[in-house]
């Protein structure tokens, strides 16, 4: 027979041994819950990292479309400026020679020089005369009686319209046949 002395003393080992389990599986649980802990941190802190990232990202890309809606313009008038300097000396000769032959002239070749800059830069005169109206490409700011034009034919072209690259930039004022 097992004495009551020995019977506690299992009875105490084994609640000895419960709660050794216990607290291993307490600590167990403690270190899993700072493994856990630990990586909320790290992905926290990746967050931040990121965020500030894109931040930086955001503020540079809108420097650069500041800077760029800027300086947009820069490139044309790079290649007008000599236009501009063959102006001035048109009108610097004309006064000093009082030649408004070779004033006019030297207007005429400073206009194609213009023009010419104009279309390396994609701009187009529109062709008006003749052609259907189309709303798109022309305001119509009147209407004329025509025995030469179907109704709806452009007769004639009050002010040109131009076309930069693909996009009406200013559409044709026309007289429409009606």
């Amino acid at each position: 027979m097992v004495s009551n002395d020995q019977h506690n003393e299992t009875i105490d080992e084994v609640i000895e041994e419960q709660q050794t389990e216990q607290q291993e599986e307490s600590v167990q649980e403690d270190s899993r819950l700072e493994e856990l802990a630990k990586l909320a941190e790290e992905n926290h802190q990746r967050y931040l990292r990121a965020q500030a990232d894109f931040d930086n990202f955001r503020r540079r890309t809108q420097k650069e479309k500041e800077d760029l809606a800027q300086y947009a313009s820069m490139k044309l008038i790079g290649q007008l400026l000599p236009v501009v300097d063959n102006f001035d000396r048109a009108v610097a000769a004309a006064s000093a020679n009082q030649d408004f032959d070779a004033l006019a002239k030297g207007v005429d070749m400073i206009f194609r020089q213009l023009e010419q800059t104009l279309q390396q830069e994609g701009l187009k005169a529109m062709e008006a005369v003749g052609q259907p109206f189309n709303p798109e490409f022309h305001q119509a700011i009147m209407t004329v009686e025509s025995d030469e034009h179907e109704e709806g034919i452009i007769v004639e072209e009050v002010q040109k319209g131009y076309v930069l690259k693909d996009r009406v930039l200013r559409p044709a004022m026309v007289k429409v046949s009606g």
